[in-house]
């Protein structure tokens, strides 16, 4: 689907169905609003686990008030007709600075998953990033720009297999998450008791595994509970160390990216070591309570390594706004996670396109109103701390 000549046109077809049409958005345009408006079409158990964060959740408020805590400076007299938000982020053209965040077990917020979430992402011409606790397996998804998210098991050969059926099916860059070595604190799933992965929800690509099935003493259809077991003994994985990272760089002969990282010095380890790209994030703040806000860690890490490796960030992204902010600090792109997943859950795949459409048309319009032609333009002079 071809791009309107500059995103923000898209509100202008808003008032115009609005007016001539009595046809108003399903779905609000008030990024800000869509959990309270979504949390009407999930279940008590999918709300409890897609929304909350760790402990008391301090980390997620400590996310959006980070955002707060910055204020763009608009400029005037020098804005352009045509904004151009294309960039190319680690060899992946994309049409704009934006990418949906790997999150798993997507049939939670709708039956279709992940795999409306890639349709929607394809329709605008976005990077797709698929996690490894998909209720969908690698071989399903159907995009033209595509990434992937490992978590790293303790099983080598399961390992290796993931990165082989990935590269396999056209997946670019390897996005390793590390601040999930096991899972964090929640006590909204752990008061209802629920963890999805546990009735095999969110395992299809362990469950679609020839490595992961030849551990197995009988077919997954056969024994489906021993299946979900010995995912148990492979997905924590808290041993990880810097040195293990050569096996990734032997076995994907592509760009590896390192998700998590919030510490400065853990950046400029990570530069030692080669990789290509960081995610400056805390995991939305689902993992670690009372954690740094990921927006407050990010200067630091773009300045300390900026020029070595690509850094794009997330946790806390709700607007285009934001994203502007985020950009300005220092990250190359944003990966969008919870809104997109709100969308999906209010309307499927056409929901994540409002959600996409309404972030992009709000980038857009905010730097056209603040005297940029494209996002490059912006550095640490557009923001100031409130």
């Amino acid at each position: 689907m071809s791009s309107p000549a500059n995103y923000g046109d898209h509100q202008l077809s808003i008032y115009v169905q609005g007016m001539f049409q009595n046809t108003r958005p399903e779905i609000t345009t008030d990024l800000s609003r869509l959990e309270s408006q979504a949390a009407a079409s999930l279940s008590a158990e999918a709300m409890g686990y897609i929304v909350p964060s760790a402990g008391s959740g301090s980390t997620a408020r400590a996310n959006l008030a980070a955002f707060d805590r910055w204020r763009l400076v608009p400029r005037m007299l020098r804005g352009s007709t045509e904004r151009d938000l294309s960039c190319t982020i680690l060899g992946t053209k994309m049409p704009a600075p934006v990418l949906i965040a790997p999150i798993g077990v997507q049939t939670l917020a709708h039956p279709d998953g992940e795999l409306a979430t890639a349709r929607a992402a394809n329709a605008l011409g976005l990077t797709y990033t698929h996690s490894t606790q998909a209720s969908h397996s690698f071989e399903q998804i159907e995009a033209d720009s595509k990434w992937y998210q490992l978590y790293w098991p303790t099983d080598r050969d399961v390992c290796l297999s993931f990165l082989q059926r990935a590269k396999h099916n056209g997946y670019s860059v390897l996005v390793v998450t590390l601040d999930t070595g096991t899972i964090g604190w929640r006590p909204a799933d752990l008061d209802r008791g629920f963890l999805p992965f546990l009735t095999g929800v969110g395992l299809a690509n362990y469950f679609t595994d020839p490595a992961f099935q030849a551990k197995l003493a009988k077919p997954i259809e056969e024994d489906p509970t021993a299946a979900v077991m010995h995912w148990a003994q492979m997905f924590p994985n808290v041993g990880l160390g810097w040195d293990e990272l050569s096996f990734l760089r032997d076995n994907w002969d592509g760009p590896i990216v390192l998700k998590g990282i919030t510490s400065v010095d853990d950046a400029k380890l990570a530069a030692e070591h080669g990789v290509d790209g960081l995610v400056v994030s805390n995991h939305g703040g689902r993992q670690v309570d009372g954690a740094i806000a990921a927006l407050d860690a990010l200067p630091a890490i773009a300045d300390a390594v900026g020029e070595q490796v690509t850094i794009l960030f997330d946790s806390g992204v709700r607007t285009g706004s934001d994203a502007a902010k985020a950009l300005a600090l220092g990250a190359k792109a944003v990966l969008l996670g919870r809104p997109f997943l709100y969308g999906l859950a209010l309307a499927g795949q056409a929901g994540v396109e409002h959600v996409l459409r309404c972030l992009l048309a709000e980038l857009d319009l905010t730097l056209a109103l603040s005297g940029y032609a494209n996002h490059r333009e912006l550095n640490r002079t557009s923001v100031v701390p409130a």
